[in-house]
């Protein structure tokens, strides 16, 4: 039973000098499947070309929330930290719908309320329904970020009635994850668990069928001011076998099963 890494950013400038050695410490570990979430057109072609050459790496094709109306907050002079090549929401959305049959899984998309202010958030919620139907269309899961506008997600999400839906770095309440548990979605689990209380308590109190391990690399490292690695969820797991009080071979039986129910295959 090999683990999985459900959420990861092998494309991140910040790996790439060291990606081999980042694939075989994965492998070492244990880990056998890495998703790796792509951002948009551009990142996207990244991923695909990373996965055919990489096995172990599953590719996600995504549109980041912000990323699908960056245009329109650059053109009102509404500031964004990070430097890249602006995109049309036509162009983010054409991407997924053009190689969705190639795709393991359609994300990162979701909502983004901490970064785009609210007069952008009609378009940005038009966006995100379109991406959740084309993954709907072709029964391919959906990897969620959301931040500061989880329950409008989840609302949205429900209209839809879409159902394989995995919520990554869920940064919301407790009590709204317990709830997306209990609707049938999954909640993937970082690998700074043992110093986040939030991450602690969902690991330790949601359902252990609805939950998944991701590392969100080179974020969310579990020693401040480190990176992430995929090789890193292996330690997440043990942190569940101790809270779990099991083994770790139950923990990772447990995860391969719920991987096995959102993606259809094997971990």
């Amino acid at each position: 039973m090999g683990l999985a890494d459900v959420h990861a950013h092998l494309t991140s400038p910040r790996l790439r000098d060291d990606l081999a050695g980042l694939l075989e410490r994965a492998r070492a570990s244990g880990v056998t499947t890495i998703v790796s979430n792509g951002l948009n057109p551009r990142d996207n072609a990244r991923v695909w070309a990373l996965a055919q050459a990489e096995p172990l790496v599953k590719p996600a094709f995504g549109f980041y929330p912000v990323d699908t109306v960056l245009h329109e907050m650059r053109a009102a002079g509404v500031e964004y930290p990070r430097e890249d090549e602006e995109c049309s929401a036509e162009d983010g959305v054409a991407f997924v719908r053009e190689h969705v049959e190639d795709a393991f899984a359609v994300g990162e998309i979701g909502l983004d309320g901490y970064w785009v202010p609210e007069p952008f958030w009609p378009k940005q919620e038009a966006v995100f329904s379109e991406l959740v139907q084309i993954a709907m269309a072709a029964d391919k899961p959906i990897i969620i970020h959301t931040r500061k506008r989880e329950k409008r997600t989840l609302e949205l999400l429900r209209e839809l009635g879409a159902t394989r839906v995995n919520w990554h770095c869920f940064g919301g309440k407790v009590k709204l994850a317990r709830e997306i548990a209990e609707h049938g979605h999954w909640l993937s689990i970082p690998a700074n668990a043992r110093r986040s209380e939030s991450f602690r308590r969902m690991l330790e109190t949601l359902p252990r069928e609805r939950i998944l391990l991701e590392t969100d690399c080179p974020y969310l490292s579990p020693e401040p001011g480190a990176q992430s690695e995929p090789a890193h969820v292996a330690g997440t797991a043990a942190f569940a076998a101790e809270l779990w009080g099991c083994s770790a071979r139950e923990v990772a039986g447990q995860l391969a099963e719920n991987f096995f129910q959102l993606f259809r295959v094997a971990p």
